[in-house]
């Protein structure tokens, strides 16, 4: 199965083209080396996806015949990435949520609350 297919099929990106876009700008390695899309997955292959600043390292279990359901994911993929690069991630997120256009007046009571429980558990 070709890799941008493969990770198409278990969710790791929304549509089939984003994932052969990621392919061809350099964001997929196979192996620890960069692939084109038409590149094809065996079992046992190591798999790195560059997102952004999210860095992630997945072992192929099996190949599958197409695009299956959220829970069936874990069947066919071994998600190898560190718990840090997600807990990093997340505090990227939640940093730039707290940027405010300008005009958008105040923040509501609940957003208020929000930022300065983020703000105390950095």
């Amino acid at each position: 199965m070709r890799i941008d297919k493969f990770l198409w099929c278990v969710r790791v990106y929304k549509t089939r083209s984003i994932s052969t876009d990621a392919c061809k700008n350099g964001r997929v390695e196979l192996n620890e080396k960069t692939v084109k899309a038409s590149q094809k997955v065996k079992e046992g292959d190591l798999i790195n996806v560059r997102r952004g600043s999210l860095h992630m390292q997945f072992k192929v279990k099996a190949i599958l015949k197409s695009r299956v359901g959220a829970k069936l994911v874990e069947q066919y993929l071994d998600d190898l990435t560190p718990q840090e690069e997600y807990d990093k991630e997340f505090l990227v997120k939640k940093k730039a949520s707290e940027y405010r256009d300008r005009g958008m007046g105040r923040p509501t009571k609940r957003e208020r609350r929000e930022i300065d429980d983020f703000k105390t558990n950095m």
